[in-house]
């Protein structure tokens, strides 16, 4: 990445979760590298519970616990990003950096490439014994009694723009936040300081807007009838252009589908934002409440006005630990009678289980996403008197004990011939339980750091 403060940085977004579309990174490549411009890709591949699956995971195998699709996101793109400068950042470290590293270096042997700089981010996890009496003072009685799975702070930009600045081709990151994916290159390429507050506001409003992959352009912002996007099986993600006082526009790859306008503009940016007037990052608090959403072109708008203020003495910290067992089971009812059906089916499992706790019991496609963790709608007579043709009943139980959560598997699989009449495509599922609570640590308590693995 050419350090030239006056050309302006382009980052391009390839994923926006863990389990996003492995293709979409190669069009934005293409139009980085078309650019001419100082440019980085990234890759933001976790969620709030990603990590504790990761954990999960690398119980079962050491070498495991990093982005499960990493290889089919690089692919395609890494041989194209080291030849022409384009810099990846990414949290698909997720709980095994280190593991990450070595398999892009792995890759990067079969595909006949000079090892790449990679660059590990170090400190978020907070899972070990040592950091117990931190998430004690900061839990209190909150603190789990069952076994701790994951612990990650939310760390931000400054360890990435220092590895960058040293050269990094690659950063692989853990737990850090989302927009400091973004606003780490940022800093690395026009050198701001660390309390320029507005500057930084406005880079992390620019990684906001691109955290979430493809909702920026109209994937998640799509509803035919009411707001038509064209192109959704070829949907292309976004890049944002961040000039020297943090300022953002927004675009995509030529020819890809999708749009970009001040309504999905506007959407994202509101994504998930608590308070507009402060929203919190490890790096700075940025106001939203004056900024301008403006089109300066086809697919591309551009956000200004934002303001910062002073980061937080704090940093969020998420801990999942272990909460027993999930256990479901689906069976399908169809024709004449199927919600009656359905409903004496749910009434025959809450009998059949009652004792074990509550059960969550869902007709869907009659009473699923309205109804809630009680069931009392099962009590109550059909809403409507249509007799609807197609219903499928879903019921949930959660429970620490293993053997006590696998009843509802064997009850619903039962519902084939105990009856009512007509059931069919039974699915159960039985999978461990994880809770999750969060907490506040004192910023110095987390040694942030990063190391270079050539």
């Amino acid at each position: 990445m050419p350090n030239d403060q006056k050309t302006n940085l382009l980052v391009g977004c390839a994923a926006g979760f863990s389990g996003d579309r492995t293709d979409a990174a190669l069009p934005v490549v293409q139009a980085l590298i078309a650019s001419g411009q100082p440019a980085v890709l990234i890759f933001e591949t976790l969620a709030e519970r990603t990590l504790a699956l990761a954990q999960l995971a690398r119980r079962t195998d050491p070498n495991a616990g990093y982005e499960p699709l990493l290889v089919d996101l690089l692919r395609h793109v890494l041989a194209q990003c080291l030849a022409h400068g384009v810099r990846i950042v990414s949290n698909f470290g997720a709980a095994n950096p280190h593991g990450a590293a070595r398999r892009i270096h792995a890759l990067a042997t079969e595909l006949g490439l000079a090892r790449p700089r990679i660059a590990v981010l170090q400190g978020d996890d907070l899972s070990g014994p040592e950091h117990r009496a931190l998430l004690q003072g900061a839990l209190g009685s909150a603190m789990p009694t069952e076994p701790i799975v994951s612990a990650n702070a939310y760390i931000g930009a400054q360890a990435i723009a220092d590895a960058l600045r040293e050269g990094a081709d690659i950063v692989v990151c853990g737990r850090v936040a989302d927009p400091s994916l973004v606003l780490g290159p940022a800093l690395a390429h026009y050198g701001w300081a660390l309390d320029d507050w507005d500057r930084l506001a406005r880079a992390t409003m620019a990684g906001h807007l691109l955290e979430c992959g493809a909702q920026v352009t109209g994937g998640y912002f799509a509803d035919p009838g009411y707001k038509d996007v064209q192109g959704l099986a070829q949907l292309g993600y976004p890049i944002a252009e961040i000039d020297a006082d943090g300022h953002c526009t927004i675009t995509k790859p030529p020819g890809t589908g999708g749009c970009i306008t001040e309504r999905t503009v506007k959407e994202q940016l509101l994504y998930e934002l608590h308070d507009p007037a402060a929203y919190l990052t490890p790096d700075v608090v940025a106001d939203i409440t004056t900024a301008r959403v403006t089109t300066v072109g086809a697919d591309a708008v551009r956000l200004e006005g934002v303001q910062g203020h002073a980061r937080p003495a704090t940093l969020k910290v998420n801990v999942c630990f272990e909460s027993g067992w999930f256990a479901e089971g689906e069976i399908s009812y169809a024709g004449p009678r199927a919600e009656a059906r359905a409903r004496l089916a749910g009434e025959v499992l809450r009998e059949r289980l009652q004792g074990l706790g509550p059960l969550r019991i869902d007709l869907i496609g009659v009473t699923s996403i309205f109804g809630d963790d009680t069931s009392r709608w099962l009590d109550a007579p059909a809403s409507d008197s249509r007799d609807t043709r197609d219903v499928r009943l879903r019921v949930a139980l959660q429970h620490r004990d293993h053997a006590s959560a696998q009843r509802l598997v064997r009850e619903v699989t039962a519902l084939y011939t105990c009856g009512p009449a007509g059931g069919g495509g039974v699915r159960t599922a039985m999978r461990p339980r994880l809770g999750t609570v969060s907490c506040l640590v004192p910023r110095e308590a987390v040694a942030v750091r990063f190391e270079m693995v050539d």
